[in-house]
């Protein structure tokens, strides 16, 4: 059985590792509509847009992925915890799209290869901090690390 812990010491951390991440989406994704306005909405071959290859349709989904964690990192109550498993995964899958299309007419959202790279990096940090972030009533969340790790030792000495 998978244990994820809960009301771990890093989770200031962990949330602002993933607020941040949502910062970066929706930064991307406004420059981006700003640097591809007019242009095809799904054009293949794009300007740079913080030096990652990005259409307009690619703006607009960074964009909304990133109010929507940025929304659930201020909601909280362990809405963040499900919302960045699920977009990180959902990040992963989009990323290894484009990397599977980066070349060719099938790249709809206009990915380069370093946006494939950011986008992996993206979604990696919202799984793991999705990971680490859940909390709990303290009655609920179990011992401390350090009072099981006591108890444990207490019992070996003697």
């Amino acid at each position: 059985m998978a244990h994820n812990p809960v009301n771990h010491p890093l989770r200031p951390i962990y949330r602002a590792l993933g607020a941040l991440a949502g910062v970066w989406l929706v930064l991307l994704g406004i420059v981006g509509i700003i640097v591809n306005a007019g242009d095809d909405f799904f054009a293949t071959h794009t300007d740079l847009v913080l030096g990652q290859g990005l259409n307009m349709f690619g703006s607009i989904i960074s964009l909304l992925t990133g109010i929507i964690v940025l929304l659930v990192t201020i909601i909280g109550r362990n809405l963040d915890t499900e919302a960045y498993k699920f977009l990180g995964w959902g990040i992963l899958g989009v990323a290894s799209y484009g990397l599977a299309t980066s070349r060719t007419d099938a790249n709809f959202l206009g990915f380069s290869i370093v946006t494939v790279v950011v986008d992996y990096l993206v979604g990696l940090v919202l799984i793991v901090a999705g990971l680490y972030i859940k909390s709990a009533p303290s009655e609920q969340g179990g011992e401390r690390r350090e009072e099981r790790e006591g108890q444990a030792r207490a019992k070996q000495s003697a």
